[in-house]
């Protein structure tokens, strides 16, 4: 008789639920969720369970409409005006451009300035993700604050302040041997700015690239010896004898007398002082010493764009490595909130209103996010080391984020003015430029090596042969020399064919290089417009899977829904979350690139 009776009451029950429900959702829309609290599992297994009719339906509708107004109070809280949409655009003022012939080599590059101070712009964009997981239990939200991060000149002017254990070994060649050698000790917090000036200061690529810009300026040294004079110093010393294995003849008195004994052994010294110039070379010594120049313009114009690779690619790690600390904290969020379904639906087959399937499908959605949180944690290890790897850490530490996830700045310029900036500021370009330089001077210096060369000589010589019974004797001589190549089988006008090709291939380079800068730019600018609506289209998302999610539950534990819908909803939720990171990171690093595409150089 009591099952009968409960039986009833939990039919009437659902039945009245569901009419409210729908009543309730069809005036629901689409907006941002709240956080309040939704009712515990003991409340909804004591409401089902309640003798009188009265009560059961009290409780459900208080529930639906308390629901309902937190849930209106936090759309209006979200919803955005038409009178906040504003340009999402805007070009510097002042902007001049002029071609490559004009500009002053000598000059350095101004970095651009970026604004990361985000102004009004289409869509109020939030500017951080919130670290902590979203349950069923979170409390209603606030609006959104607008981005208040701190000016470039305090960005530029703060020093980072890295600990000196993160440097690495001093010894190049260091090799370990032992497991405790490579054995990971610690993680070590770092912001953004930390991690550029590490790679600043650690990078092997920017170290091998420093080396090769000493060696061109060693190199240029060597080619500027060529205009001064060469000043050589000699100096032999010869001893000879006679009549090692044969016999001394005899001499008569009177020959002794006269001329004195034979002297079969004497040492001679001979000095010379030269000084050679080569007055006149056709045009080889000049040719020489401006490919010099341009070979280190071209190595530190490479330095350049190492640098700037470097700090891109330090941007992505970085971005990738808060990525993976987002996915790590959403899989566990994730976690919590099967596991929160998985005792609501054990929970409800305790009190007999709920099914042994029920319990099975929370089971295996509890399994796969666990699943899901294992290899979040994997990719998170993985993300970790290769940021340590780029900025050349030591073995024993690695490094974890220190920096939340929020949108890096805002795009002052035009795409037709971003890739006019690309066009003057890549260091790409003029690297082409200067290595068709390069290429012709080779060329004038294989043709000079056919016309007439003119040397100028001077020389002074000292001798002197030991006890001979005379003083030393000195000379000098000047002169010049004359050499003009009549025929060498046509080298050196072979060679100069392939310096002509070598410069052709610079041109040809160049218009490629040139084409594929304003891709770069067209890629990056538009990546930057998408993602940034895409944050502003997965903030609303996000807000909505959470309250999606939590009137799952309510309906599931009023027992008007079941547990397929509310393992949907904690997917989704889900989702939502990893689609709003990867928005706003995707940003950042659409933005990343576009600096790059400009060359700015601007440290964020």
């Amino acid at each position: 008789m009591k099952q009968q009776h409960l039986f009833l009451v939990r039919n009437f029950c659902s039945s009245l639920a569901v009419a409210l429900l729908a009543t309730e959702l069809i005036k629901i829309e689409p907006a941002p969720a709240i956080a309040s609290e939704t009712p515990s599992v003991n409340s909804a297994i004591a409401m089902k369970s309640e003798p009188s009719k009265t009560q059961s339906i009290k409780a459900t509708k208080q529930a639906y409409l308390q629901a309902n107004g937190s849930f209106r109070h936090s759309q209006a809280s979200v919803l955005l005006s038409k009178q906040e949409i504003g340009s999402r655009e805007s070009v510097g003022a002042g902007f001049q451009t002029r071609p490559y012939g004009s500009r002053d080599r000598s000059s350095k590059r101004q970095p651009l300035t970026v604004n990361r101070q985000i102004p009004n712009t289409k869509y109020q964009i939030p500017t951080t993700v919130s670290q902590q997981p979203a349950t069923n239990n979170q409390q209603p939200t606030t609006k959104p604050r607008p981005a208040q991060p701190p000016a470039n000149s305090q960005l530029n002017d703060r020093k980072a302040q890295i600990p000196s254990y993160l440097n690495p070994n001093p010894n190049p060649l260091r090799f370990p041997t032992k497991p405790e050698d490579v054995q990971v000790v610690g993680a070590q917090p770092i912001t953004f700015q930390q991690a550029l000036d590490l790679v600043q200061r650690n990078s092997t690529q920017l170290r091998e690239a420093r080396l090769n810009v000493e060696r061109s300026q060693a190199q240029l040294r060597q080619a500027l010896a060529a205009e001064y004079p060469t000043l050589n110093l000699g100096a032999d010393v010869t001893n000879t004898g006679d009549f090692l294995f044969s016999e001394e003849p005899e001499q008569s008195p009177i020959q002794e007398a006269i001329s004195g004994p034979i002297d079969s052994n004497n040492t001679r010294v001979i000095g010379n002082l030269s000084l050679n110039y080569r007055l006149f070379t056709s045009g080889l010594r000049p040719a020489n010493i401006r490919a010099a120049e341009e070979q280190l313009r071209f190595n530190r114009l490479d330095l350049e764009r190492t640098q700037e690779e470097l700090r891109l690619n330090v941007a992505n790690d970085y971005y990738e490595l808060q990525r993976a600390d987002e996915n790590v904290r959403i899989q566990r969020s994730s976690v919590n909130n099967a596991q929160a379904s998985l005792r609501d639906a054990q929970a409800l087959e305790q009190a007999g209103v709920g099914t042994r399937f029920a319990v099975l499908q929370a089971q295996v959605q509890l399994a796969q996010a666990t699943q899901r949180l294992t290899d979040a944690l994997s990719q998170q290890r993985i993300a970790r080391r290769q940021i340590a790897t780029r900025i050349n850490l030591n073995d024993s530490i690695v490094v974890t984020a220190a920096d939340p996830v929020a949108v890096a700045g805002q795009w002052n310029f035009s795409l037709e003015d971003s890739i006019v900036l690309a066009f003057r500021n890549r260091a790409e370009l003029e690297q082409q430029l200067a290595q068709r330089n390069i290429s012709e001077q080779q060329r004038r210096a294989a043709l000079a090596e056919l016309g007439p060369q003119i040397s100028l000589t001077a020389r002074y010589n000292l001798s002197d042969t030991f006890d001979d019974g005379t003083n030393f004797r000195d000379g000098y001589s000047l002169g010049g020399d004359l050499s003009l190549s009549l025929f060498d089988g046509g080298a050196a006008r072979a060679r100069a064919r392939q310096e002509e090709a070598d410069i052709a291939i610079a041109e040809t380079n160049f218009a490629g290089q040139r084409n594929q800068i304003r891709f770069e730019v067209e890629q990056a600018f538009s990546q930057l417009q998408s993602n940034l609506e895409n944050i502003q289209t997965t903030s609303v998302a996000l807000e909505q899977s959470r309250e999606a999610l939590r009137l799952a539950r309510l309906r599931f534990q009023a027992g008007v829904g079941t547990q397929t819908e509310v393992i949907d909803a904690e997917d989704d939720l889900t989702q939502a979350e990893g689609d709003r990171v990867n928005a706003i990171l995707n940003y950042n690093r659409a933005l990343a690139q576009i600096q790059r595409s400009i060359s700015s150089g601007q440290q964020r």
